[in-house]
C-alpha cells in the first residue's frame, strides 16, 4: 500500500462527521473553561451555560447564520443554471486530465476567494461537483476527495483579500480608535488596505499561495488513489408545455428574467452608493445571487425546481452554525480568548509577537471560526502591543488573518457548504487539506518574517 493511499486511510477511520466534531469542541470548550474559571463548582457550572446559551441564540449571529445558508442555497441554485453550468463546463474543458483539472480548480477557487470568500465557497464547490460529474461520465478514475479539497482551496487566502473582516474593519474611519480606550493609548483614525491587503508582504505571500498550490493540488492529484466514481448530473431540464391560466406566470420565460434585471438593478444601485468596494456584503451577494438565478433559469418554476434540489444539500449543517455561536460565546464570555491573547502579548518582543499572533489566532479560530468574531475579541489586544513593541498595525493585523485563515484547512466549519454541494463527507478531504496548511504556514511564517 502507497503512502498516499495509507494516508487516506488513516483519516477516512480516525475523523468523525462535522456534527460529531461540532459537538465534541463543544464538550472541549466547556472542559476548558472549568479549569481556567475561578469559583465554587455550582458557579462555574451556571455561567458556562449561560454563557454557551448566550452565544447559541445571539440576535447578529443568527442574522449572519441566515445569510450563510442564503449564500449557500442561492449560490448552488444559480451554479445549476444552464448559462453557468456551460461556463463552468467551459473551464473544466481545458483539460480532460483529473490532476490538471484539480489545479485549475485551486487556481481559479484562489483568485475568486481574494474577491470574495463567499462565492468562492460556493463556485469552488460547484466546480469540484461538476469535474466529478463529468469524470463519472466519462468512465475516468478521480479522486474525488482532492477535487473537494481543491474547490475549498480558496479559503487559505480569503481574509488577506478584499472581502477579509479585519483589514476591512480596520480601514473604517474610527474603527481602530474604538477597539481601544482613546484616552490613553492614541490610534490612528484608520489603517489604510496599503498597509494590510496591498501591503508588500501580502502581495508576496498571496502570489506565492496562487502559484504553489495549484502545483501542490496537481502533484497530490499525481501521487493519491484514483477511484471509480458515481456522481450524476444535477442538471435540471427546462419545463416546457402548454399552461393555462396563472401557470402561465410560474412558466413564462420573461416573467422571472424581468424580476431578476430589476433586482439586479436594485443591488446595482447600491453598489454605486457605497465606498470603494464596501459593498461587497454577504447581503448584496446573496441580492445578486438571487438576480442572476432568476434571470438564469428562464422560468419561475425551473428556479424552484433548483431552489428544491439546493435546499436538500444545505439541511444537514443548519444546526451546526448555532454550535459554533455556543462555542464562541463560552470562548469570548467566559474571558477564555483574551486570557491566551494576553498571555502571548506579554511574552513577546518585536520580532516573536507576529509570529506568536499568527498561532494564536490559529488556535482560537478551531473554536471561533469567524474572522469577524475574532477581530472584535482579539483585535484590542493586537493594537495596543503593536503599538507598544513598535510593530506596524498593518503587520500584526495580517499576522492574526493569516493565522485565521490557515486552520479554515483543519477547522470544517466552513467547509460545511461545499460538503453540502458535493456530498463528500469531511473525512475525505481533510487528510489533503492538512497538506495545504502545511504549505500555508511556510509561506505565512516565512513572510512575516521577511517584511
Amino acid at each position: 500500500m502507497s503512502f498516499a493511499k495509507r494516508f487516506e486511510k488513516v483519516f477516512r477511520f480516525l475523523l468523525p462527521s462535522p456534527f460529531a466534531i461540532a459537538l465534541l469542541l463543544t464538550i472541549f470548550s466547556f472542559g476548558l473553561y472549568w479549569l481556567y474559571a475561578d469559583g465554587p463548582w455550582l458557579s462555574r457550572l451556571g455561567n458556562s451555560i449561560d454563557y454557551w446559551q448566550a452565544g447559541l441564540w445571539n440576535g447578529p449571529l443568527l442574522v449572519f447564520m441566515v445569510q450563510m445558508m442564503l449564500i449557500l442555497v442561492l449560490g448552488h441554485t444559480l451554479a445549476l443554471a444552464k448559462p453557468v453550468t456551460l461556463f463552468i463546463n467551459w473551464i473544466l474543458s481545458l483539460s480532460r486530465d483529473p490532476a490538471k483539472n484539480t489545479a485549475l480548480i485551486s487556481f481559479f477557487t484562489l483568485i475568486l476567494a481574494f474577491l470574495n470568500w463567499g462565492l468562492a465557497l460556493v463556485f469552488g464547490a460547484v466546480m469540484a461537483r461538476k469535474a466529478a460529474e463529468n469524470f463519472s461520465a466519462r468512465g475516468q478514475v478521480f479522486n474525488y476527495g482532492i477535487l473537494g479539497a481543491a474547490g475549498y482551496s480558496g479559503l487559505m487566502v480569503w481574509h488577506g483579500g478584499i472581502s477579509g473582516s479585519a483589514p476591512i474593519k480596520a480601514a473604517e474611519s474610527g474603527h481602530v480608535q474604538s477597539l481601544v480606550n482613546s484616552q490613553i493609548i492614541s490610534m490612528p483614525e484608520r489603517i489604510a488596505w496599503e498597509e494590510t491587503i496591498f501591503s508588500p508582504m501580502n502581495g508576496t505571500a498571496s502570489l506565492f499561495l496562487l502559484v504553489l498550490i495549484p502545483l501542490l493540488m496537481y502533484w497530490m492529484a499525481r501521487k493519491a488513489p484514483g477511484h471509480e466514481e458515481s456522481v450524476q448530473p444535477q442538471n435540471r431540464k427546462l419545463e416546457v408545455g402548454k399552461h393555462r391560466g396563472a401557470e402561465r406566470l410560474d412558466h413564462s420565460p420573461w416573467f422571472g428574467l424581468i424580476i431578476g434585471l430589476l433586482i439586479l438593478l436594485i443591488g446595482i444601485r447600491s453598489a454605486r452608493n457605497s465606498d470603494g468596494l464596501n459593498f461587497l456584503t454577504p447581503n448584496f451577494i446573496n441580492l445578486s445571487l438571487l438576480a442572476l438565478g432568476l434571470a438564469f433559469h428562464g422560468s419561475l418554476q425551473n428556479f424552484l425546481n433548483a431552489l428544491d434540489d439546493a435546499i436538500h444539500g444545505a439541511a444537514g449543517i443548519l444546526l451546526q452554525f448555532p454550535l459554533y455561536f455556543g462555542i464562541m460565546g463560552l470562548m469570548r464570555d467566559g474571558g477564555l480568548i483574551e486570557a491566551m491573547s494576553h498571555y502571548f502579548s506579554n511574552n513577546s518582543t518585536a520580532f516573536s509577537f507576529p509570529l506568536w499572533t499568527f498561532f494564536s489566532a490559529g488556535a482560537i479560530n478551531i473554536f471561533v471560526p469567524s474572522g469577524g468574531g475574532q477581530w472584535a475579541i482579539q483585535g484590542p489586544v493586537l493594537l495596543e502591543t503593536a503599538q507598544s513593541l513598535g510593530i506596524p498595525y498593518g503587520k500584526a493585523i495580517m499576522a492574526m488573518a493569516y493565522g485565521d485563515q490557515l486552520t479554515n484547512m483543519l477547522q470544517p466549519f466552513w467547509a460545511l457548504p461545499l460538503l453540502g454541494i458535493t456530498g463528500l463527507k469531511a473525512r475525505r478531504i481533510v487528510p489533503y487539506t492538512l497538506l495545504l496548511m502545511l504549505l500555508g504556514a511556510v509561506v505565512f511564517l516565512g513572510a512575516l518574517m521577511l517584511f
